[in-house]
């Protein structure tokens, strides 16, 4: 899903040059000019970062930050301003903004300061890799289907993992004992096969596909 990017920006230039170059960068993303158009739009839940300038003809970014906070008060915030001052950096931090940009700036600064900020906000949602109709957390090794946890063993959790991380490769036991259990396991290579029934059990739609005579391939 495209991350959302709201730029209230009051020079019209300028806010479709940011536009273009976010949008090349594969951000969905919404422009105000004014400050009356943004503000209607401060209680918007799915916006993951706003950029804002600080000067908004007779009103400021410094209002729209309040009603944004108040609403939401985790969403990041970029400061803009043809203004190099102090204080206006000063007063940004102090309303909660995460960034602050002075014009004139190079658009491309612009996206890597937002692309840096959608990674760390947002790092543990896109630590989620999507298959099959599952939705699995590396981090915290959790994996859904919706808003249903499945809950999974250890060596089931890593035998998932090197199937996913390995999509359309095809493993021997012999290969998925050394991958997963490691050089020090001695027992039965039948332990594969019986994590994997357990695995298929509790994911069904998962297609990892059974190769006879030879082993295991998801997709």
């Amino acid at each position: 899903m495209k991350k959302i990017i709201s730029i209230v920006e009051d020079e019209k230039d300028l806010n479709e040059l940011v536009k273009r170059y976010l949008e090349k960068e594969g951000y969905e993303v919404r422009t105000y000019l004014t400050f009356d158009e943004a503000a209607i739009h401060t209680q918007d839940e799915d916006v993951h970062l706003w950029v804002l300038d600080i000067m908004l003809g007779d009103k400021s970014g410094f209002d729209l930050i309040e009603d944004i906070r108040m609403h939401n008060p985790s969403v990041p915030v970029i400061f803009m301003s043809a203004r190099d001052k102090e204080f206006d950096r000063i007063i940004g931090l102090e309303k909660g903004s995460d960034d602050y940009i002075t014009k004139p700036f190079s658009p491309k600064e612009l996206v890597l300061r937002v692309n840096n900020i959608i990674r760390r906000t947002y790092r543990e949602e896109n630590s989620r890799i999507e298959i099959d109709g599952y939705s699995i957390d590396e981090t915290k090794r959790i994996v859904y289907q919706g808003e249903e946890k499945i809950d999974l063993t250890t060596k089931e959790f890593e035998l998932l993992m090197l199937f996913v991380k390995h999509n359309g490769t095809a493993f021997t036991r012999d290969e998925i004992l050394e991958r997963v259990w490691e050089t020090n396991y001695y027992g039965s290579d039948r332990v594969v096969d019986d994590t994997l029934r357990r695995l298929r059990k509790k994911m069904p739609n998962l297609s990892i596909h059974t190769i006879y005579g030879f082993g295991y391939r998801l997709g």
